[in-house]
C-alpha cells in the first residue's frame, strides 16, 4: 500500500554489463551513506576494538562535520506535536497499551537525513519522521522512521564498509564510483537493496510520505502468541506538484499545511509469517502478508526545536512498550548505541541556532 501511484511505463533500456549497473547503483549507495545512515554497531558483532559506537559517530562527523548541539545524522528537523488514535485492532497481536481503543500523546520530529544542519533542501533526500508515545502508566514507545521502504545494509559492519566507500575523494569532492562499486560486488544483498530503493517513488513532501519502521520487532497478545512484525505510516494527504525549490521549502510546506489543517497518517501493522526474515531489513516481506490498520497518527502543531521538545529527545528504537519486543535484528541494538553517543555528545554541548524557521520565529536553541 504506498502513497502514490505506480511510476509510467518506459520503454525498454539496452542491455548493461554487471560492471556498468554496479556504477549506477553507486552514485545511490554514495547518497544513502550519508542520508539513510545510523543504524550501527551492534554489540558483540564487530571486535570492539576495531570498531565502536564512539568511532562510527565520529564518522559522521569526518563526513558532515562537527555542529555543536545537532544531532549527527537527521541535524536538519523541527519539533511536532499530536495524537495517536487506536481502532483496537492491534490488540489482537500485541498487549501494548498504544493499541488499545482510546487517544495517546505523541512527540515527533520530522528531519532530512545527513549530519549538516544547515544543508539546503532536496527532494531526493531522505526525510524521517521520529514519534514518541506517552502511554499510561510512565511507558514510552519510540520509533524512528523513514521514508525509504528498506534499510541498504543487513548489518553493522556492512554499514560502515558503506560509508567509508563513500567518502568523497580530496582530488574531486565527490566518492569515488568505483570504490562504491567495488563494495557493492561484495555486498549483493545491498546493491539488491538500492535498487529497490532507487524504484521507490518520491512524494513531494513530509505530508504525503509513507514512513517505514524498516526493522522488525515481536508482538506478543494476551494468550502468550508472539508474531514478527514490522509497522507503516500511511498518508492521508494526497499527492500534489512539488512546492518551488528553496532552501528550506519541504519544511515550509509542512508548516504551511499544519496551520490549515492537522495531517494524519494511518499505522499499518505488517504480520510476518514463518520464513520471513527477522534479521535483514534489506528484504521486504511478501506483499500477501496480513495486514492490521491499527489507527491514525494526527499531527496538529510543528514548532522550532526548543528545550523540553523533541529538541531534547533520543528516538531510541529499543524504548518499547509492554508487548513489544526486539527481533534478532542486529540493526537495532547498533543504532540504539549509535543514538545514545550522538544524544550524549549533543547534550554536553552548546546549543547553537537552527536554520528552520516556523510561523517567522527561528529555533532558540
Amino acid at each position: 500500500m504506498d502513497d502514490v501511484t505506480a511510476p509510467p511505463v518506459r520503454a525498454p533500456r539496452p542491455a548493461v554489463s554487471r560492471r556498468s549497473a554496479l556504477l549506477g547503483l553507486a552514485a545511490v549507495g554514495a547518497i544513502a551513506a550519508v542520508d539513510v545512515g545510523g543504524f550501527l554497531c551492534a554489540a558483540g558483532t564487530l571486535d570492539a576494538d576495531a570498531l565502536t559506537p564512539a568511532r562510527l559517530t565520529d564518522r559522521f562527523e569526518e563526513v558532515a562535520g562537527h555542529h555543536d548541539g545537532f544531532r549527527r545524522n537527521h541535524a536538519k528537523g523541527v519539533s511536532a506535536t499530536g495524537y495517536f488514535t487506536a481502532t483496537g485492532a492491534g490488540s489482537a497481536v500485541s498487549t501494548a497499551s498504544v493499541f488499545r481503543i482510546g487517544r495517546i500523546p505523541v512527540t515527533g520530529r520530522f528531519s532530512l537525513s545527513g549530519g549538516n544542519p544547515s544543508t539546503p533542501d532536496a527532494a531526493a533526500t531522505v526525510r524521517g519522521l521520529g514519534l514518541a508515545f506517552d502511554l499510561p502508566d510512565g511507558e514510552q514507545w519510540r520509533t524512528a522512521m523513514i521514508n525509504t521502504p528498506v534499510f541498504p545494509d543487513r548489518t553493522p559492519d556492512g554499514f560502515y564498509e558503506r560509508l567509508l566507500a563513500s567518502k568523497a575523494d580530496p582530488a574531486t569532492g565527490k566518492p569515488d564510483p568505483d570504490r562504491m562499486a567495488a563494495f557493492l560486488s561484495r555486498r549483493p544483498e545491498t546493491a539488491a537493496a538500492m535498487n529497490l530503493i532507487r524504484q521507490h517513488p518520491w512524494t513531494s513532501g513530509f505530508d504525503n510520505s509513507t514512513y517505514y519502521g524498516l526493522n522488525a520487532f515481536l508482538c506478543t497478545n494476551d494468550t502468550g502468541v508472539t508474531v514478527p512484525v514490522r509497522w507503516t505510516l500511511v498518508p492521508e494527504e494526497p499527492a500534489r506538484s512539488p512546492g518551488l525549490p528553496g532552501r528550506d521549502y519541504l519544511f515550509d510546506t509542512l508548516t504551511a499545511t499544519v496551520s490549515r489543517r492537522p495531517l494524519r497518517w494511518r499505522m499499518l501493522l505488517t504480520i510476518g509469517q514463518p520464513g520471513d526474515r527477522t534479521d535483514d531489513a534489506t528484504r521486504p516481506w511478501p506483499p500477501t502478508r496480513q495486514v492490521l490498520d491499527v489507527g491514525t497518527v494526527i499531527i496538529d502543531a510543528v514548532r522550532t526545536e526548543a528545550p523540553h521538545n523533541a529538541r531534547d529527545l533520543n528516538f531510541d528504537p529499543l524504548i518499547l512498550p509492554t508487548g513489544i519486543a526486539p527481533s534478532d535484528d542486529p540493526l537495532l541494538s547498533a543504532r540504539s548505541a549509535v543514538y545514545t553517543e550522538s544524544f550524549t555528545r549533543r547534550s554536553g554541548e552548546p546549543k547553537t541556532p537552527a536554520l528552520v524557521d516556523v510561523d517567522g520565529v527561528r529555533d532558540d536553541r
